[in-house]
């Protein structure tokens, strides 16, 4: 009897053949050693090449031999003045000699400190020569005690130099273009500027008076028509110009308070080409 329509692809699916999982590895921990597009690499390939510095192990570095020397000293605490020359000297060959397997040009001058500790030791094995003049030996370690000191003032001098701000690494300079005008603006003229030029004429006034004693009626309108018509026809006139010294004190005030009253009432400016430069004296307006 054929089957029913419901248990046709069911049985046809059993029927069909199961696909056979694929070999395990012939390797007896399982563990691959890395990982190739996502599948596991159980074993190296036989042409794979690898570069001879790529498994190069990299040491601490040093600067130079009295750096390596100072860090051995530091590292264990040692005192720069009683150094134990025999376990410093030690450890010291053991990092030279790592050296030397790497890079010989570099190990050079490791190498001549290292002889240089190797013959302070003998030195100080060696009983102490005595002077003629009955002084104590110099101590062997002494020089280079001197230059481990002077190294690591240096060095630590550096490093804080290191630590301030640095033009272009911590911080920048800002930069502002301003356009400048075609037209020169002159320096305004402050109180104190007008105070010095008005003591000059005082000063100018009191080397030319005359012992004579008037009474003259002085119009402050009066002195400032003056002033207008010695500044008619000018450019500009020097403020000193502008007072007669040889008229007494009192004509000079009265000018004085003519020439701010015709700034006051924007007749007359009163410039300065630069800080510090003669005081000048020109009309405010056009005239006619």
């Amino acid at each position: 009897m054929p089957p029913t329509d419901a248990a046709g692809p069911a049985a046809a699916l059993a029927a069909l053949p199961v696909p056979a999982a694929p070999p395990e590895p012939d390797v007896v921990d399982q563990v691959a050693v890395a990982r190739l597009y996502g599948e596991p690499l159980f074993a190296l390939p036989q042409d794979l090449y690898i570069p001879p510095d790529a498994l190069e192990v990299f040491l601490e570095a040093f600067e130079g031999p009295l750096d390596l020397l100072l860090y051995l000293i530091r590292k264990q605490n040692f005192n720069v003045l009683d150094i134990p020359l025999a376990d410093v000297t030690r450890q010291y060959l053991e990092y030279v000699e790592q050296i030397r397997a790497r890079n010989l040009e570099l190990a050079g001058e490791y190498l001549l400190m290292a002889a240089m500790l190797i013959e302070i030791k003998s030195r100080m094995l060696l009983p102490p020569r005595r002077s003629t003049d009955g002084a104590e030996p110099e101590d062997p370690r002494a020089e280079l005690v001197r230059r481990l000191v002077e190294y690591e003032q240096i060095k630590l001098a550096a490093a804080r130099l290191e630590q301030l701000p640095l033009l272009g690494r911590d911080f920048l300079r800002a930069q502002v273009f301003v356009e400048q005008s075609l037209e020169p603006r002159w320096p305004e003229v402050h109180a104190a500027d007008l105070r010095d030029a008005w003591r000059d004429i005082l000063q100018r006034a009191k080397l030319t008076a005359h012992h004579t004693i008037t009474r003259e009626q002085l119009s402050v309108r009066e002195h400032m028509s003056q002033v207008l018509k010695k500044l008619q026809g000018r450019r500009f006139l020097e403020f000193r110009d502008l007072f007669e010294p040889s008229r007494g004190v009192p004509v000079l005030v009265v000018t004085f308070i003519a020439l701010l009253e015709l700034s006051r009432e924007r007749l007359v400016e009163v410039t300065q080409a630069e800080a510090f430069a003669p005081v000048y004296v020109r009309l405010g307006y056009q005239p006619s």
